[in-house]
């Protein structure tokens, strides 16, 4: 099966293409990928991941087509961010 892995960052963005057989889990396409190598910063113990913006588990199987993402962590209260921005 095909799936893809997406991690985005302010300066830079990635999505590769990873076959897998059946039954594979997030964690393993994540790994197969390539992308730990690509951005060191990627910690999966901290950060979370999910597939088509749904947060699931790193152990989760992982179906044919799927997008899963890496979320970097928040830095700041969204909410904050907006009424920063509009008081500026």
């Amino acid at each position: 099966m095909k799936v893809s892995v997406a991690y985005v960052t302010k300066a830079k963005q990635a999505v590769l293409k990873v076959e897998l057989p059946e039954g594979a889990t997030v964690q393993q396409a994540i790994e197969k990928s390539g992308i730990l190598a690509r951005f060191p910063e990627i910690d999966l113990t901290q950060q979370k991941v999910g597939i088509y913006t749904k947060v699931v588990a790193l152990d989760a199987p992982v179906p044919d087509g799927a997008r899963i993402e890496i979320y970097r962590p928040i830095i700041a209260d969204p909410a904050t961010v907006k009424r920063r921005e509009k008081a500026e």
